[in-house]
């Protein structure tokens, strides 16, 4: 097997980066971690609305508190940051100028809103017919709400996720929840990666680059997954149910000795060795929980019999008894749990890079990227960067000689 390359299975392309705030950045970020050299554009004095987000905020060396947030850092690592001012003229010559350099644009403004710079996609493929050309909308480029600003948690009530989220509207805590994260901001930003790999591959064919339309709530309806297909093919509506799963059982939390667990019985004979170790081999023998199916039918009768089970054991005492017997069963762990389990370690998915940007932030730690490939494995070059961190950097790189450089920056344009 040969040895891993340290550029990344992207290495070469370029990446001009217009979005902000997490779908596009996330997008964005992938793209880097394979290789990709990004540069991402921001405001000057300002950058993107994401570095504001908090509390929580970075520490200093000292402990406190800087005025960058932690919210920025997810999603903007390996990246170079920029100021440009588009709304000036010569902002807009310039990116159109980076543009016609780059593989690859990604932005997020509403529909039609680069027209009026001169950076929207006809304007850009005019002069480099191969860009690749990625925007991400709340609700996408046509349609009546087109024109409306999109924000996950809008999407995530306008598309049915938040209706099958959380208890029923009878039980304690019932309603609809959000989910934890921006779950359609970070399924677009992957969608949009996915995109824009397939969009370079026919791009490798034909030597054209394309557009590509990416809306929150489109992936938003896609990501309703089998609770879509559910409603789609029997036309009944479906309900929040808490933790259990509406296709399987048991499939859910129990409450143990000291707190939770969850268990994750996905066929019989996962059921059948569960019965045997938790000392009831006769609920497998039950006509009523035979199978799957029957097993939902009767989840009213069959879950209070393991719930009053598995009080009796610790959560640590029923994973050791069930993790040799092949039956699927964890605990339901706070993020400090998580990052302290042992696989998570093994896997080394906390990564702390150092950043020498003079702001007194000297490493920055961040979760690692999930893509593991044997010979281009991501490579983390570099922590989230300082506002403008790059600009004297990357315009040098892409043509602008110092006199100009020096003079974008009196002008306030950089």
């Amino acid at each position: 097997m040969s040895s891993p390359s340290k550029e990344g299975a992207l290495a070469g392309l370029k990446v001009l980066d217009l979005s902000r705030v997490l779908a596009g950045p996330w997008c964005t970020q992938i793209l880097a971690d394979l290789g990709a050299d990004v540069v991402k554009i921001e405001r000057p004095g300002v950058g993107d609305d994401t570095r504001g987000w908090g509390p929580p905020f970075l520490k200093d060396a000292d402990g406190h508190d800087t005025t960058q947030s932690t919210y920025f850092t997810a999603c903007n690592r390996n990246k170079r940051s920029v100021t440009v001012d588009m709304a000036t003229p010569e902002g807009q010559a310039l990116l159109q100028r980076m543009a016609a350099q780059s593989d690859i644009v990604v932005e997020n403004f509403k529909t039609g809103g680069l027209a009026q710079y001169g950076l929207d996609y006809q304007s850009l493929k005019a002069a480099n017919p191969r860009l690749i050309y990625c925007s991400v909308t709340g609700f996408g480029h046509d349609g009546p709400h087109a024109q409306r600003a999109g924000y996950d948690l809008m999407i995530q009530a306008t598309s049915g996720m938040m209706s099958i989220t959380g208890r029923p509207d009878d039980e304690a805590g019932g309603g609809p929840l959000r989910v934890g994260v921006a779950l359609t901001d970070l399924f677009t930003g992957v969608y949009a990666s996915t995109a824009i790999l397939a969009a370079l591959e026919v791009r490798h064919r034909t030597g054209e680059g394309q557009h590509i339309d990416m809306a929150l709530l489109d992936v938003g309806m896609a990501i309703l997954a089998n609770q879509a297909s559910a409603f789609l093919n029997t036309g009944d509506v479906p309900q929040r149910q808490g933790n259990s799963h509406p296709s399987l059982a048991p499939y859910q939390d129990f409450q143990t000795q000291d707190g939770a667990m969850l268990l994750a019985i996905g066929n019989n004979g996962q059921f059948a060795r569960f019965c045997e170790a938790a000392g009831h081999a006769e609920w497998a023998a039950d006509e009523r929980f035979a199978t799957n199916t029957l097993r939902v039918k009767h989840r009213g009768v069959l879950i209070p019999l393991m719930q009053a089970v598995t009080r009796t054991r610790t959560t640590a005492a029923w994973i050791a008894l069930l993790e040799d017997k092949a039956v699927p069963c964890g605990p339901i762990n706070n993020i400090a749990q998580a990052f302290d389990d042992e696989q998570v370690k093994a896997r080394g998915l906390a990564v702390t890079l150092p950043r020498e940007a003079g702001d007194g932030i000297a490493s920055i730690t961040g979760v690692a990227s999930p893509l593991r490939l044997s010979a281009t494995p991501p490579v983390l070059r570099r922590a989230p960067p300082a506002l403008g961190q790059h600009t004297d950097e990357v315009l040098a790189e892409w043509g602008v000689d110092a006199q100009q450089i020096a003079a974008l920056r009196a002008a306030g344009v950089v």
